[in-house]
C-alpha cells in the first residue's frame, strides 16, 4: 500500500495510506454515520459524484459478499476511513474490501483523522476534494480540488440509470407471510434513477410485479405498460438538474397511484411546484430520527441525500406534510390531499439500516388496492 493524500478545496489536507486502486480521484466529500453496511454504501448509486468518509473507525472486518451489494458495482468516487481491518472474519465473505475496491478501480485512503475531517465538514459543509496516490504535493492537490467540477446543477441520474427496461421478479422470501388470501397481483412501473436492489426486492415481497424503466422514460411509455401504480426511486445529485423526470412525474400525477423515495420525493415536490435546496452537509447514515406527524411515532431511518424539498415552497392547499426530520426539522415526507400520491425523503428498504419504515411498502399496496 502506498502513501496517499486527501485534500479539500478549502485547504484542509490529510496524509494517509492508500488502499484499493491507485491513482487520483475527485468528488464531493461527505460523511456517513453508519456503524455497519459499508458494502451497501459503496454500491448505492446515490453516491455517484461523492467521496464517502465513514465515521465508524474500523472498516472492512467482515469483508465483501455479492449477496449484500445494492447494485452491480461501487459508485462512490473514493472511500475514506480511519482503519482498514487487516483481518476478514465472516463465513459469508468472498473477498476483502481492499480487493473489492481494487477490482472496480476505486481509490481509498486510511490512516487519517476522520474525526477531524467530519467535524470540519459539519462546520463548513460538504467540500470538493481529491484523493491521490500519485501526486503527494498537498498544495498542488488543494488547487486541483478547487478547480474540480461541482456536482451542483449536474444531471448524475443519467450516469447511473439502466439504459433499457427490464422485469424484476424474485421469489417471495420464506419469512414474509402475507397469509393465504393475499396474493401478489399488482403490476407497477419502477422508474430507475439509481434504484437499489433491495428496494426492488421489497416491492416484490410486498405484493408487486415490478417493471423497471430508465429515468428518461416518458409518461406515455410508462402508461403503455398499463401499471397499477408507479414507484420513483432514489438517485444521485442535484434534483433540479433532472428536469425531464420532473416533467414525466407532472404528467403522471392524478393518473396513477405514485410512491416516491429520496430523489423520487424531490421529483414529486418539484412537479407540484416546490423548490429544492442543498443542505450544509446532508443526511448520510442509518440512524436519522424521523417523526410521522400523523401517528407521532418516531422512526430511525436510513438516509443518503444532500438536497431537500423546501417545506414553504409546496402548495399548502394541495399537500399535507406527513414526516419531519427531528435533527434539523427538514421535510421528510408528504402526501397529496386529492390524488393517490405520497413520498418520503428517506430509504425504507433498510439496506443498510433499521426496519422501522417497512410499513411504507404496505401503505403503497393499500393505496393501489383502494384506487384499483
Amino acid at each position: 500500500m502506498k502513501k496517499a493524500i486527501l485534500a479539500l478545496e478549502d485547504g484542509l489536507w490529510f496524509e494517509g495510506v492508500g488502499f484499493g486502486a491507485e491513482g487520483e480521484t475527485f468528488g464531493e466529500v461527505v460523511f456517513n454515520t453508519g456503524l455497519t453496511g459499508y458494502q451497501e454504501i459503496l454500491t448505492d448509486p446515490s453516491y455517484k459524484g461523492q467521496m464517502v468518509a465513514m465515521t465508524y473507525p474500523h472498516i472492512g472486518n467482515y469483508g465483501i459478499n455479492v449477496a449484500d451489494v445494492e447494485s452491480s458495482r461501487p459508485w462512490v468516487e473514493g472511500f475514506i476511513i480511519k482503519e482498514l481491518s487487516p483481518v476478514v472474519s465472516n463465513y459469508r465473505s468472498e473477498l476483502t474490501l481492499n480487493d473489492y475496491l481494487k477490482k472496480f478501480n476505486i481509490i481509498g485512503i486510511q490512516g487519517i483523522d476522520t474525526r477531524k475531517l467530519v467535524k470540519h465538514l459539519r462546520t463548513v459543509g460538504a467540500r470538493k476534494g481529491v484523493i491521490s496516490t500519485v501526486e503527494l504535493d498537498h498544495k498542488k492537490l488543494i488547487k486541483k480540488a478547487k478547480n474540480s467540477p461541482s456536482i451542483e446543477g449536474v444531471d448524475l441520474v443519467k450516469e447511473v440509470t439502466r439504459k433499457e427496461p427490464y422485469l424484476f421478479e424474485e421469489s417471495m422470501l420464506t419469512d414474509f407471510d402475507w397469509g393465504q388470501s393475499k396474493k401478489k397481483r399488482f403490476n407497477i412501473v419502477a422508474v430507475d434513477s439509481g434504484v437499489k436492489w433491495n428496494i426492488l426486492r421489497k416491492l416484490n415481497q410486498h405484493g408487486f410485479k415490478v417493471q423497471v424503466v430508465p429515468a428518461h422514460a416518458t409518461a406515455d411509455e410508462i402508461r403503455a405498460y398499463k401499471p397499477d401504480g408507479v414507484f420513483l426511486s432514489n438517485g444521485p445529485g442535484d434534483p433540479a438538474a433532472v428536469k425531464y423526470l420532473v416533467e414525466t412525474v407532472r404528467k403522471l400525477i392524478g393518473k396513477l397511484p405514485i410512491f416516491g423515495i429520496c430523489l423520487g420525493h424531490q421529483m414529486i415536490g418539484q412537479a407540484l411546484g416546490g423548490k429544492t435546496s442543498k443542505l450544509k452537509f446532508g443526511h448520510h447514515g442509518n440512524n436519522q430520527p424521523v417523526m410521522d406527524l400523523r401517528t407521532r411515532k418516531i422512526e430511525i431511518t436510513s438516509q443518503n441525500h444532500n438536497f431537500v424539498v423546501d417545506i414553504a415552497s409546496l402548495p399548502k392547499d394541495e399537500v399535507e406534510m406527513t414526516h419531519i426530520n427531528l435533527n434539523d426539522k427538514t421535510l421528510e415526507g408528504f402526501q397529496h390531499k386529492k390524488y393517490p400520491l405520497f413520498c418520503v425523503q428517506y430509504h425504507p428498504e433498510n439496506s443498510p439500516g433499521p426496519h422501522d419504515s417497512d410499513y411504507l411498502f404496505t401503505r403503497f399496496y393499500e393505496l393501489i388496492e383502494k384506487n384499483s
